[in-house]
């Protein structure tokens, strides 16, 4: 019954790092299904000897995933191909939450940013409006 779920997922899940809908089948599943519970306690008690897989240490150091400048040159759309392909990857197929959560994050800052831009020019129109409808009389 457990199968289903692979070691590596059962380790993401572990890290905190699997994607969420996925994560919460694994822990509606562990409650009724002691073969799932063994398996995670066996994980959990091969980590706690100090024995990782490379999949964990990927996991674990955030190895792949951007940087903030990496992140933005892909929203900006000036970045090389393969590149982009990868970050996309990430976010499409490995649904790395970490990577979502910066493409997030970003984006959000994005819009603030835009939002302040366009409230600070319409207070400094309005502020000028009636100095540029005087100019006119002189």
């Amino acid at each position: 019954m457990s199968t289903e779920f692979t070691n590596a997922e059962l380790e993401a899940y572990l890290d905190e790092s699997l994607e969420s809908s996925r994560a919460a089948e694994i822990e509606a599943r562990v409650r009724d299904d002691e073969e799932l519970l063994r398996r995670l306690s066996e994980i959990n008690g091969r980590r706690e000897a100090g024995m990782h897989t490379l999949g964990e240490v990927w996991r674990r150091n955030q190895l792949g995933v951007p940087t903030v400048e990496q992140m933005g040159n892909f929203l900006l759309g000036v970045m090389p191909a393969g590149e982009a392909d990868y970050i996309q990857f990430r976010i499409e197929t490995l649904k790395c939450p970490f990577t979502i959560a910066l493409k997030s994050d970003l984006e959000s800052r994005n819009r603030e940013s835009a939002e302040q831009s366009t409230a600070r020019r319409s207070k400094i129109y309005n502020s000028s409006a009636g100095l540029l409808k005087g100019s006119d009389h002189n």
